[in-house]
C-alpha cells in the first residue's frame, strides 16, 4: 500500500488574535509582523555591534539557526556608524536597541535598520522628542518597538503603583504609543516584559485588550538556559495557545543560538511552526528491558541536521511502545534485546538491541532521500 510521512495535520489552536501588520524591510528577507503573519523568532546579538565582522559573523550563525529578525545594541556613537553596514550586510533584517540617547534612534533610523527598539523609561526626554522621531520613522518606512521592561519603568509609573505591576506595565506602553498616535504615526510594536511569568502573562492579555498593535513576547532576564526555557516556554505556550504573541525572543544567560533553538521549538510545539525532525522517546521506567535513555541519545545525535518532517520514535516497553512506534512515521517497539522497525505503521524489520540506532539512522536517511525536490510529504511502498 502506499502512505503519506510526514506530520498529520496540525491541531488548530484559536484564532489569532487581530493586529496591525508592519513590514520590516529587507532586501533579501523581508518580514511581515502581525495580521496574519506567522509569528516570528528574534534573538539579539552579544558582540559589541561596533566591531562589525563579529557582529555579522553571529548575526549568520543565527540566521543558519532559523532565526528571523536580530536586535544590536547600540550604546555609543561606534556602534550607531556601524550600524549602516550592519543593515546592509545581514541576512535578516537588523533591528537597532536604543537606551539612554535619543540621538542614536534618528542613527539607526538613518542607517537603515528595518526597526527600532525605543525603551521609554530610560531615554532621556523621550517624550519630548517622539513627534520628530514619528516624522523621520514616517520618511523612511520604519516602525518601531515600544519596549517597556519591569527593570527600568517609568519612575512615575513605579510611584503610582509602587512596582512593576501588569498595569503599570501596560500604562506605560499604551501612553507612548498614544503620543506616537498624536503624530499620526502607528507603526508600532509594543513589548511589556518581565522576569516573572504569571506578571507577564497577565500584563499582555490586558494589553490584548486594549490595542490592535502587534505584540512581541518576553520574559526578560529569564535565567540560566533551564530555568529560562522552562519560564519562557510557560509563559509563551499560555499567551501563544490564545492568539496572542507576533514575535517571540526568548531571553536566556545562554549563547543567543540557543535563544533561536527554544523559541522555534516552543512553536513547533504549539504548531505555530511546521515541524521537522521529531523524536518521540518514552520516559523510561520498571518496565524498560532496554537502555532508552542511550537509544533515545544517540539516534538524536544521529539524526542532528536532518531537516525533514518525521516523527521518529525511541520506545522501551511493550505497553505503549508498539502504539507509539506504529503511530510515527519511522519507530522502533524495544524489548528482550530486540527492537521491531516500524515504517508509517508497519513492521519491516527486527534487529537485536545493538543494531536498532544504526538501523533507524539508516531508514530515516532513506525516507528523506524520498522527499520531493519542492519538499512536500514522501510517498513510500509498504508491502
Amino acid at each position: 500500500m502506499t502512505v503519506e510521512l510526514g506530520m498529520p495535520a496540525p491541531a488548530t489552536l484559536v484564532a489569532r488574535r487581530k493586529s496591525r501588520q508592519l513590514h520590516l524591510n529587507h532586501s533579501r528577507s523581508p518580514i511581515k509582523v502581525g495580521g496574519d503573519a506567522p509569528v516570528s523568532v528574534q534573538s539579539m546579538t552579544t558582540t559589541v555591534t561596533a566591531d562589525v565582522n563579529a557582529t555579522l559573523q553571529q548575526i549568520a550563525e543565527l540566521t543558519a539557526a532559523g532565526c528571523q529578525i536580530v536586535r544590536v545594541a547600540v550604546p555609543s556613537q561606534d556602534d550607531a556608524e556601524a550600524l549602516a553596514q550592519i543593515a546592509g550586510k545581514s541576512g535578516i533584517p537588523v533591528i537597532a536597541d536604543i537606551h539612554f540617547q535619543p540621538k542614536y534612534v534618528f542613527a539607526a533610523i538613518e542607517a537603515g535598520c528595518a526597526a527600532v527598539r525605543v525603551n521609554p523609561g530610560n531615554i532621556k526626554k523621550f517624550d519630548d522628542k517622539i513627534g520628530e522621531i514619528a516624522a523621520v520613522a514616517k520618511e523612511h518606512g520604519t516602525p518601531i518597538r515600544i519596549g517597556v521592561n519591569a527593570g527600568s519603568l517609568d519612575p512615575r509609573l513605579l510611584k503610582k503603583y509602587g512596582r512593576a505591576t501588569p498595569e503599570a506595565l501596560v500604562e506605560s506602553a499604551l501612553w507612548e504609543a498614544s503620543l506616537f498616535e498624536e503624530h499620526d504615526f502607528r507603526e508600532l510594536k509594543i513589548s511589556v516584559k518581565h522576569h516573572d511569568p504569571v506578571v507577564m502573562i497577565r500584563a499582555y492579555e490586558l494589553l490584548a485588550e486594549r490595542c490592535d498593535y502587534p505584540l512581541h513576547l518576553g520574559v526578560t532576564e529569564a535565567g540560566p538556559t533551564f530555568q529560562g526555557t522552562i519560564k519562557s516556554a510557560v509563559a509563551f505556550g499560555a499567551l501563544l495557545s490564545r492568539g496572542i504573541g507576533d514575535t517571540i525572543r526568548v531571553s536566556l544567560s545562554a549563547p543567543p543560538i540557543e535563544e533561536v533553538r527554544v523559541g522555534l521549538q516552543i512553536l513547533e510545539s504549539l504548531n505555530l511552526k511546521e515541524r521537522g525532525l521529531e523524536i518521540v522517546s518514552c520516559p523510561s521506567c520498571g518496565r524498560a528491558q532496554v537502555d532508552v535513555y542511550t537509544l533515545a541519545e544517540e539516534v538524536t545525535a544521529g539524526l542532528e541536521g536532518l531537516e525533514v518532517p518525521l516523527r521518529v520514535a525511541v520506545m522501551g516497553c511493550v505497553v505503549n511502545g508498539p502504539g507509539e512506534a506504529r503511530d510515527a512515521d519511522l519507530g522502533v517497539a524495544s524489548g528482550n534485546g530486540k527492537g521491531q522497525i516500524f515504517v508509517k505503521g508497519e513492521v519491516v524489520k527486527t534487529v537485536p538491541e545493538a543494531l536498532i540506532v544504526e538501523t533507524l539512522i539508516a531508514e530515516a536517511m532513506r525516507l528523506a532521500e524520498q522527499l520531493p525536490a519542492e519538499g512536500g510529504p514522501p510517498q513510500v511502498s509498504v508491502s
